[in-house]
């Protein structure tokens, strides 16, 4: 004879998810699949478990490890998901994911405001193109730094990957000194920027005379001239 499942059973092997998430999911640019990876992260965390391995996540689903990992990473560039630091109970710093910036997009954010951030996400994309691999916690950190601290907009972040890239300088140290020269200068535009550019390099041409280059890299400005 089979047992029959009590509703006390039932009631008692209850998760929380917001109604939001599952009505709202797709207003805020998320798929199902990371929707799934956010639900899994959740049941994890209620059950103590608060920083699950991407083998942990895939052990629960039909996406391997390898696709938890791009979807983990994908969710923290997005600006859904981050990584905190918490004391344990020895009192030791421990790793955390915490879904406090997707609630904040679902409950407090306007619809142009969750766009936006849906927009910045394409500048992630654009950095591990030219990276040519996946951007560390760290580089993702000081992106969004750069969008939201800072206030940069995306089209200035993107000229300044340009300019790195042309110059031969693919570092985040120069792009960061690029930046912070424009904000220096009250540079706020693109056309600002090449303006700018363009009136250093014709200076500097009129005091040395220029190395021969394979290509023309004269529109650029070598912001970190001097430096190793």
């Amino acid at each position: 004879m089979i047992k029959s499942v009590t509703m006390q059973q039932i009631l008692l092997n209850q998760l929380p998810i917001p109604a939001n998430l599952l009505t709202s999911y797709t207003k805020i640019g998320l798929d199902e699949k990371e929707v799934m990876i956010i639900l899994q992260i959740h049941r994890f965390s209620f059950e103590g478990n608060f920083f699950p391995t991407p083998g942990d996540l895939a052990s629960c689903l039909t996406i391997d490890e390898g696709d938890c990992s791009k979807i983990l990473r994908k969710l923290i560039q997005k600006n859904y998901l981050s990584i905190e630091q918490v004391e344990n109970d020895q009192a030791q710093l421990t790793e955390i994911y915490s879904l406090n910036p997707l609630w904040e997009q679902l409950y407090t954010k306007t619809k142009a405001e969750t766009e936006e951030v849906h927009q910045d996400g394409t500048i992630f994309v654009l950095f591990e193109q030219e990276f040519g691999r996946p951007l560390s916690p760290f580089e993702i950190e000081m992106i969004n730094a750069w969008l939201d601290e800072d206030k940069i907009e995306p089209a200035l972040i993107k000229a300044a990957l340009r300019e790195s890239v042309l110059m031969g300088k693919l570092n985040f140290k120069y792009m960061d000194r690029i930046l912070r020269e424009w904000q220096r200068k009250g540079i706020k535009t693109v056309d600002e920027a090449r303006a700018a550019s363009k009136s250093f390099h014709t200076n500097k041409k009129q005091a040395i005379q220029p190395e021969p280059k394979k290509r023309d890299t004269s529109f650029y400005y070598n912001w970190l001239e001097g430096e190793e």
